[in-house]
């Protein structure tokens, strides 16, 4: 997801040149941001995987795992906004730099605490705040970063690379670390207060260090990025506006977005969508994969590269059938998020891996179907000078409120059992879609007509 800088007319219907994808293929510079783009992505999907799992063995609670998620995402929530400003402000490339260094440094000393055997809880509560402190700046930067690598004409092949890359990743990284802890033991019956006691300390240690390795290797990619605009204030410089507060900053763009009445929607939309239902779905897959005997690591890696790879196969079939929608893009999202829910009611009851992978493949067809054409439309409809705020509110939304919701999902599950809590979010989903379509103007958003000036 790699996004920002000209404000093109709308191409949402109109594929890229056959030769475009070749041509940026041929570009060094998007050679350099696009392999270590990909190094960074697949790595965050083996904490993604060992992060919960580390957790779950260590202790088996899952408000403990909710606790955690919390710390990675308070810090997200809170700061990301100001990310995004600082992004507009200055240059992306410098922020993700530095972003990408801290990560390093934390992923690496989490692999040596957990192969190591001295970790402990309030390492893990400290090393995951700090994570969560890094990625609130690393995300709108490198979201904005792709405007200033591309021509505008190049923008929307660019972003099928990248997001399809992204894809590529979701399912290669999560399989490729269950099997890795489920191939060094898959843990211990029993909680384990202590990684000493943890079988499966050697493989979630090692999935952290290929994390870590994956920060080394793409900051050194990203070196060897030279920018189209470049700089501190380069955007502020090109737009003849004068450097703002940050805040003040933040500000601003938050009320031109309010203003935009379909931004609005979809912001809200979106926003209930990761408050009720983005949470349970953090929790709950890793806490019915740990659970079951018949499951386990490599069935969670599994469940989660199933969802990976049906949003690849989703934004290919997008690509393939770039004019399908059922009357508009906003009807298209409430349909399937809709069909979505109804495949997300069932999870709860699956009791072998590949039912829980047929459920995530369906459901990731369906969301990748939409998700090129959404970052697109957003991209395009946000004035240059605001899109690092655009983008770093989108990712507040998807990667700020998700996981708040996982840490209150952890406490809900102490009254509640996983099939009512799937069962729930599921529906949840359906009337979401539902209302959205009868009392807002969702329905009528379109990717057709031209974006309006900034």
């Amino acid at each position: 997801m790699d996004f920002k800088q000209s404000h093109p007319t709308s191409t949402a219907h109109t594929p890229p040149p056959p030769d475009a994808r070749a041509a940026l293929l041929r570009d060094r510079n998007f050679r350099f941001l696009i392999s270590g783009s990909f190094l960074s992505m697949l790595g965050d999907q083996f904490t993604l995987i060992a992060l919960p799992w580390l957790v779950l063995q260590m202790t088996g609670d899952t408000l403990v795992l909710g606790t955690v998620l919390a710390l990675v995402s308070v810090p997200r929530a809170l700061f990301i906004l100001i990310g995004g400003a600082l992004v507009d402000r200055h240059s992306p490339k410098q922020v993700l730099m530095v972003t990408k260094y801290v990560n390093l440094v934390l992923l690496a000393l989490l692999a040596g605490l957990v192969l190591a055997g001295a970790l402990t809880m309030w390492m893990v509560y400290l090393l995951a705040l700090g994570i969560g402190l890094a990625t609130a700046f690393s995300i709108p930067s490198g979201t904005a970063m792709m405007p200033h690598v591309v021509a505008p004409a190049q923008l929307q092949a660019a972003n099928g690379i990248s997001l399809g890359l992204r894809q590529l990743t979701m399912f290669m990284g999560p399989l490729l670390a269950g099997l890795l802890i489920a191939l060094f033991g898959t843990g211990s019956a029993a909680p384990a207060r202590q990684m000493g006691a943890m079988a499966s300390a050697t493989g979630i240690g090692l999935a952290f260090a290929l994390d870590a390795l994956s920060f080394a290797v793409s900051a050194w990619t990203l070196a060897r990025v030279q920018t189209r605009t470049a700089g501190a204030g380069a955007t502020n410089a090109a737009t003849g506006a004068p450097a703002q507060a940050v805040l003040a900053s933040v500000w601003q763009g938050l009320v031109h977005f309010w203003r935009d009445q379909e931004l609005r929607t979809c912001f809200l939309y979106w926003s209930a969508i990761a408050l009720f239902i983005m949470g349970p779905i953090h929790i709950a897959i890793p806490v019915l994969a740990s659970s079951q005997p018949q499951l386990g690591a490599a069935a969670f890696g599994t469940i989660v590269a199933a969802h990976g790879a049906g949003t690849l196969l989703g934004m290919v079939a997008s690509g393939a059938l770039p004019r399908l929608r059922l009357g508009s893009l906003g009807l298209t999202i409430l349909v399937f998020d809709a069909v979505i829910g109804l495949l997300f009611m069932p999870m709860g009851q699956i009791t072998a891996t590949w039912q829980g992978a047929g459920l995530m493949l369906a459901i990731g067809l369906l969301g990748g179907f939409m998700q090129v054409r959404v970052f697109t439309w957003i991209q395009q409809r946000v004035p240059p000078a605001l899109l690092g705020r655009a983008m770093s509110l989108f990712m507040f939304i998807f990667m700020g409120l998700a996981p708040i919701s996982a840490a209150v999902t952890g406490w809900v599950m102490k009254a509640i059992t996983l099939g009512q809590l799937f069962a729930a979010s599921g529906a949840l989903l359906v009337a979401l879609a539902a209302l959205a379509l009868v009392l807002t103007p969702l329905r009528r958003v379109t990717d057709v007509r031209a974006a309006p000036g900034g």
